[in-house]
């Protein structure tokens, strides 16, 4: 959740970036991508500017994703999860309790869960894919201009396409979530929705956090389909906390995951605009052998929203 006080400085950060990302480009549009000028100075003497340029940006983003990935892990490890605080009967019903819980103790709760995620993963490697494909059809000399620019369009269209599908199921994850059909909901336990992690109630300011895994009525019902909780339920029968529910401070752990991937989402989103970019020049046939490397420069920055 923004603050109010912070929406100026929000603006401000994407003005920026669409500022660089106009002159990042602006030799593209100006040149047509046929001129490329050459580094003067040591150590980069010689290489295209573009190129130079690419790799110090990847570089520094290589910096804020390991900060990012660093400092999930040093809280991930470093505070108790949820669930063994949970199981430790150490807590006081009512009273909110900080401990960690990861995004994929929801997401992973089911194969239903999982299957956005999955959808997403296999977008983002097919989408290596189709733009390697349009810088290779871009490069062959031997190709009819005509049907260069069928091609190198239709690989970047489906390249916008996976990454739009990719934002997509991500924000459905965050806030929508899906229905399920009714024959498929005994195996949701009985749910027909699957629940986004806003509906769960997984969000940054959540200091009173209540998932149903930490609600004992709610094993007590459910206890025969959670095979993971078996101490859990085996605990409740025997009368330890029957009834009760443990409310969880979850700032630091929805924090660093809306955080990280909310990051990651706006580079997916800044790669998105430079393919509608990218498939309008093709549609015009504005990609040849000669300049193909801005293809090139770009699959370097989507390799890197892929890795990450």
């Amino acid at each position: 959740m923004v603050d109010a006080s912070s929406i100026g400085i929000v603006f401000a950060a994407l003005a920026i970036v669409m500022f660089g990302l106009t002159i990042f480009w602006r030799q593209d549009m100006s040149f047509d991508g046929a001129y490329e000028p050459k580094a003067t100075g040591t150590p980069f003497r010689g290489i295209d500017i573009r190129k130079v340029s690419v790799w110090i940006f990847l570089m520094s983003e290589m910096m804020v994703f390991t900060s990012l990935f660093s400092t999930y892990m040093r809280y991930r490890f470093g505070i108790e999860s949820c669930e063994s605080v949970f199981e430790s009967g150490q807590w006081v019903e009512g009273t909110s309790v900080t401990c960690f819980e990861p995004a994929g103790h929801l997401i992973a709760s089911s194969w239903f869960h999982i299957a956005p995620g999955a959808i997403n993963t296999f977008a983002l490697i097919v989408s290596s894919f189709t733009v390697v494909q349009a810088l290779r059809y871009a490069k062959k000399v031997d190709l009819d201009h005509k049907v260069r620019t069928k091609l190198v369009t239709r690989y970047l269209g489906a390249t916008t396409v996976l990454a739009i599908l990719f934002l997509s199921l991500k924000m459905i994850e965050w806030f929508i979530g899906f229905p399920l059909p009714e024959f498929l909901a005994e195996y949701n336990h009985g749910d027909t929705t699957i629940k986004s992690l806003y509906a769960e109630g997984y969000l940054i300011n959540a200091d009173s956090y209540q998932h149903h895994y930490y609600d004992t009525a709610y094993l007590a019902d459910h206890g025969h389909g959670l095979s993971h909780d078996t101490e859990l339920y085996a605990m409740m029968e025997a009368g330890t906390h029957s009834g009760g529910q443990m409310m969880a401070n979850i700032r630091v752990s929805a924090s660093t995951f809306y955080v990280t991937t909310g990051t990651h989402g706006v580079h997916v989103l800044g790669g998105i605009i430079g393919l509608m970019y990218m498939t309008f020049k093709a549609s015009r046939g504005g990609y040849t052998p000669e300049n193909a490397v801005s293809i090139e420069y770009f699959g370097l920055y989507w390799h890197f929203v892929d890795l990450v």
